[in-house]
C-alpha cells in the first residue's frame, strides 16, 4: 500500500488524508457537476457595474434596464448576471449540468421541479438550496455562445530558447481580457454540512483541505473542491469554502491569458482609481498567479492565470491554514483580503455564531484568528 504522505510529496500538498478523514468525494452522488455556469449578483447602479466590468476585462452579451450579462473570450455560457436590486450583494452560483437528463433525476430526487433558466439563448434549469442558505441553481443551456477574439499570450525568451528575435516586447496597457469564470470562494458557519451537500448532491470531488493547527482531529475548516470529470482534468477548484463567523460571498475569480494580462490590466485598474486587495503573487493550493481587486460596491474579484488541473485520481491534501500559506511568493496577505478588520458587522456576526446551531465554537474562532496572522 502507497504511504498517503510520500503519495503527495512534489505533487500538490506534503500531506494526504489520516485514517477515518473526510474521503473528499461521495460514492454515490446524485449528478457531477461538469463546471460552474455563472454567478448571480444583484446591484443598484447597472451603469456603474457595466463601466466597472469593462474596465476588468468582460464582454457585454446582454443589458436592458433590469439585467447585465457578462462573458469572457472562451465559448460557452456567460460568467456572470447582475440584476437591478436594491443593494449590492451575491445571489448564488449557476452549475452546469453535463447532459439534460441529470437535471430531471436532481429534479426527483430533492422534490424540485425542472424550470426555464431564462438564460440568452434559452435552457432548463433547477433550482436548489445548500445548508448555507444560497440558492444553488444547476443549469442545461440550449446555446452556446460563441468564442470571440482573445488575448495572445506573449512570446517570451527562456535561456537559450530565443522564441523573440529583434522584436521588443510592449505588452499594451489595457483590460485583461476575461476567458472564463474560473471559480468562486465561499464562507460558511456550516462548513461540515455544506461540504457533504456539494459532494453528495453535486458529485464534486475535494483537491485540498485546510485544517485549524492543532485541531486536525476535528475536521476540516477549507475545502478546495474541483468538478469530476473522470480522466480529464479540472480546475484544481471550481468552489472553495471556509468556516467562518458569517455566511456569504468572499471572491470569484476569472481567468486572462498570463502573468503580462494580469500585470498590465491591474495597472489599467489601478489608472481608473479601482483598489487592489492583494496581489500579484501565486498561490500554493491551485498554484494560480492571482491579483484581487475590489470593485466600486467592494465585492472582490480576482484575475489569475496558469492554474492546476487535476483528474479524478488525485487524492485530497491535507494542509495547515495560515496566511503565510496562501502564497508561494508575493506581498503578505492584506488584511482586507483576508477580512481581519473589525468592523461592527463582522462583530455581530461572531456573536449569532456562537449562540448559533453550527459549527463555530470559542476554539474554532481562536484558531481561525490565529490563522490570519500564522
Amino acid at each position: 500500500m502507497t504511504d498517503l504522505k510520500t503519495a503527495h510529496q512534489d505533487l500538490h500538498s506534503e500531506q494526504g488524508a489520516l485514517r477515518g478523514e473526510h474521503p473528499g468525494r461521495s460514492r454515490n452522488p446524485l449528478i457531477k457537476v461538469a463546471d460552474l455556469a455563472w454567478l448571480e449578483f444583484e446591484k443598484p447602479d447597472l451603469d456603474r457595474a457595466e463601466v466597472f466590468a469593462r474596465d476588468f476585462g468582460f464582454g457585454i452579451v446582454a443589458r436592458d434596464k433590469r439585467e447585465l450579462w457578462l462573458r469572457g473570450t472562451f465559448a460557452g455560457s456567460a460568467c456572470m448576471v447582475i440584476r437591478k436590486g436594491r443593494t449590492s450583494r451575491f445571489i448564488g452560483p449557476a452549475f452546469r449540468a453535463a447532459e439534460r437528463a441529470d437535471l430531471d433525476r436532481l429534479a426527483r430526487a430533492t422534490g424540485s421541479a425542472v424550470r426555464d433558466a431564462n438564460v440568452p439563448g434559452g435552457g432548463k434549469a433547477v433550482d436548489l438550496l445548500d445548508p448555507s442558505g444560497f440558492p444553488v441553481r444547476v443549469v442545461h443551456c440550449a446555446e452556446r455562445l460563441p468564442a470571440l477574439p482573445g488575448q495572445r499570450p506573449l512570446p517570451l525568451n527562456f535561456g537559450t530558447d530565443h522564441r523573440r528575435t529583434n522584436a521588443a516586447q510592449r505588452p499594451p496597457r489595457e483590460p485583461s481580457r476575461i476567458q472564463r469564470l474560473g471559480h468562486v470562494v465561499l464562507e460558511t458557519r456550516v462548513f461540515a454540512r455544506a461540504l457533504d451537500w456539494y459532494v453528495d448532491t453535486l458529485g464534486m470531488i475535494v483537491s485540498d483541505f485546510l485544517f485549524l493547527d492543532g485541531q486536525r482531529g476535528r475536521g476540516p475548516t477549507m475545502a478546495f473542491i474541483r468538478c469530476d470529470l473522470g480522466g480529464v482534468p479540472a480546475d484544481h477548484h471550481t468552489l472553495a469554502m471556509h468556516l467562518g463567523p458569517g455566511t456569504g460571498y468572499v471572491h470569484s475569480a476569472y481567468q486572462v491569458t498570463d502573468l503580462d494580462a494580469i500585470a498590465t490590466g491591474g495597472e489599467y485598474l489601478k489608472e481608473r482609481g479601482y483598489r487592489r486587495s492583494w496581489g500579484i503573487g501565486r498561490h500554493i493550493q491551485g498554484s494560480q498567479l492571482f491579483d484581487y481587486w475590489r470593485d466600486p460596491d467592494h465585492l472582490m474579484l480576482e484575475h489569475f492565470a496558469d492554474g492546476d488541473l487535476f483528474s479524478c485520481d488525485t487524492e485530497p491534501g491535507w494542509a495547515p491554514m495560515s496566511a503565510s500559506g496562501l502564497a508561494q511568493w508575493g506581498p503578505p496577505a492584506t488584511r482586507d483580503f483576508l477580512g481581519a478588520g473589525p468592523s461592527p458587522k463582522r462583530l455581530r456576526e461572531v456573536v449569532e455564531a456562537l449562540r448559533g446551531d453550527n459549527d463555530m465554537d470559542p476554539a474554532r474562532l481562536l484558531g481561525l484568528l490565529k490563522a490570519t496572522v500564522s
